[in-house]
C-alpha cells in the first residue's frame, strides 16, 4: 500500500498511468463501432453468436480480438503479431535482415517499419475471415446474400484502418505510458472478454456455485505455478578477466548469464495451435468426420500430438533466439569466461548442454499449461472459452504482462528513491564534497 500511494504521489508516474488507461479506454471504444452498413442491433446479435464459433472464440481468447463481432476493431492486433513473428524468424534465417538487426537502433527501426508495412496485406487477408465468416455468413443473418465488390473492399479497408489505429495506440502507450503497448492491448482485450464469457458459461449450469469454486481454486494454483516458472532462471556465473594498466587493475568482476526456464514464451503454443486449426476446419467439412473424431480436443491422440508439437517448437524457437555459438564468441571477445570452462567451443558446448535441459523443463511446463483447457473440457464439461481463459496462451500473456508492469513500477520507484537519497545526503556535506553535490544538482 505504501508503494501504491507513492506511485500516486509522483507526478510522472501518475501521468504515465493516466495516459495508459486513457488510451486503453479509446481502444475498447473501437469494439462498439460497427462496420459500414451494419446496425448496432445486428452487431449485438452477431456478438452473441460469435461465442458459439469455436475457431473465432479461440482466436479471441489468444489475442483479445473480436473476430466474430463485426466491429471496427475486429482484427485487433493479430495482423501485427503475425508480421512480428514472421520477421522474428526471418531475421534469423535471412542474412540481409540478420545484418540489419545487428546495426543497433537504426536497424531495428527499419525492421519495425518493414513489419508495419507487412501488417497491411495480412490485415487484408485476415479481413476475409470477417467478411465471409461473419458479415456474409447466413448463420449470422447480417447479409446472407452477400454484398457488392466495392462494399467488400470498404469493409476490408475499414478493418485495416482499425488495426493500424490500434498499432498507433500501442506505440503511444509504449512511448508515453507504462509498459509495452501491444502487450497491454492484448491483455486488456483478454480481460475485457472474460466477464461476459464467465456469465454466459455459468448461466445455464445447475452446479454453477460448486463449479465456480473449483475453477477459482484451479485458477489460483495455475497462476502461482505460471509466476513461479516464468520467473525461474538458471544463472551461469561469468568471470571477467583482470587487466593491468600501469598500477591499476581493472576487471575481475563476476556477474551472471541468466537463462529463463520458459525461454520461448508463448510462441510454441501459438505455432502448435495454428497448425491444429487445419484439421479442425477439415473435420467440419462433409466426408471428414473421421478426422473430427480422431482429433477430438479431449482425446488422447490430440493431447499427445499437441504436447509433442509444443515441445518441438520450444526447442526450435529457443535455438533460433538463443544461439550458444554467438554468446560464446561474444564472451571471448569481451575477455569473459565461465569458471572451469575453456573459452570458445567448450563454452558453446556447455551452454548448449544447459540450454537443452532448461528448454526441456520449460517445454513440458508449456505443454501442461496448454493441454489444461482440453482436460477441463473433457472431464468437467466446462465451456471451451472458460477453459481457454484458464489455461494456454491467455493466462501466460496476462501473467507475463502483469509481471512486466510490476517490474517497471518497481524500477521507477527505486530510481526515485535513489534520487531522493542523493539529494538528502548532499545537504549536510561541507567542504570538498559539497561542491561536487551542488554541481550534480545543477
Amino acid at each position: 500500500m505504501d508503494k501504491f500511494l507513492t506511485i500516486l504521489r509522483v507526478p510522472e508516474l501518475r501521468a504515465k498511468i493516466s495516459t495508459t488507461f486513457l488510451l486503453l479506454f479509446i481502444y475498447r471504444l473501437g469494439f462498439h463501432v460497427p462496420l459500414p452498413g451494419i446496425d448496432l442491433s445486428a452487431v449485438a446479435s452477431a456478438a452473441s453468436k460469435a461465442d458459439s464459433n469455436a475457431l473465432f472464440g479461440i482466436m479471441n481468447a489468444f489475442t483479445g480480438a473480436g473476430m466474430g463481432q463485426a466491429v471496427l476493431f475486429s482484427l485487433g492486433v493479430m495482423p501485427y503479431i503475425s508480421a512480428s513473428i514472421i520477421f522474428s524468424l526471418l531475421t534469423k534465417v535471412v542474412p540481409s535482415l540478420e545484418a540489419l538487426s545487428k546495426e543497433g537502433a537504426s536497424g531495428q527501426k527499419k525492421i519495425n517499419q518493414l513489419t508495419r508495412i507487412a501488417t497491411i496485406p495480412i490485415c487484408l487477408l485476415q479481413g476475409l475471415f470477417v467478411v465471409f465468416g461473419v458479415v456474409y455468413n447466413p448463420a449470422y443473418g447480417l447479409m446472407p446474400e452477400g454484398g457488392s465488390f466495392f462494399y467488400t473492399v470498404a469493409i476490408m479497408l475499414a478493418l485495416t484502418a482499425g488495426t493500424m489505429f490500434i498499432m498507433w495506440i500501442g506505440e503511444q502507450i509504449t512511448e508515453y505510458g507504462l509498459g509495452n503497448g501491444v502487450s497491454l492491448i492484448i491483455m486488456a482485450g483478454i480481460i475485457a472478454n472474460l466477464p461476459s464469457t464467465v456469465q454466459k458459461a455459468f448461466a445455464l449450469r445447475d452446479d454453477a456455485h460448486q463449479l465456480g469454486v473449483t475453477l477459482a481454486v484451479m485458477w489460483v494454483v495455475i497462476v502461482i505455478v505460471v509466476v513461479y516458472l516464468t520467473r525461474g532462471q538458471r544463472r551461469i556465473p561469468i568471470q571477467q578477466a583482470k587487466l593491468t594498466r600501469g598500477r591499476k587493475v581493472m576487471g575481475g568482476q563476476r556477474h551472471y548469464l541468466p537463462i529463463k526456464v520458459n525461454q520461448a514464451g508463448v510462441m510454441p503454443i501459438i505455432f502448435a495451435s495454428a497448425l491444429f486449426i487445419v484439421p479442425s476446419v477439415l473435420g467440419s467439412m462433409p466426408g471428414f468426420g473421421w478426422m473430427r473424431n480422431l482429433m477430438d480436443t479431449a482425446g488422447f491422440t490430440y493431447i499427445a500430438l499437441y504436447s509433442a508439437m509444443i515441445i518441438g517448437f520450444s526447442f526450435m524457437w529457443t535455438r533460433l533466439m538463443f544461439q550458444p555459438d554467438d554468446i560464446a564468441s561474444n564472451l571471448k571477445d569481451q575477455g569473459s569466461f565461465i569458471p572451469g570452462i575453456r573459452p570458445g567451443k567448450a563454452t558453446s558446448e556447455y551452454l548448449s548442454f544447459v540450454l537443452d535441459r532448461i528448454t526441456l523443463a520449460g517445454s513440458i511446463f508449456l505443454a501442461v499449461i496448454a493441454v489444461m483447457p482440453n482436460i477441463l473440457i473433457g472431464n468437467l464439461h466446462v465451456n471451451p472459452m472458460i477453459a481457454y481463459f484458464l489455461g494456454g496462451t491467455s493466462i501466460l500473456i496476462v501473467v507475463g504482462v502483469a509481471l512486466d508492469m510490476v517490474d517497471r513500477l518497481n524500477a521507477q520507484l527505486v530510481m526515485r528513491n535513489y534520487e531522493g537519497f542523493m539529494k538528502g545526503s548532499s545537504k549536510g556535506k561541507k567542504g570538498k564534497g559539497s561542491g561536487k553535490a551542488s554541481w550534480t544538482r545543477k
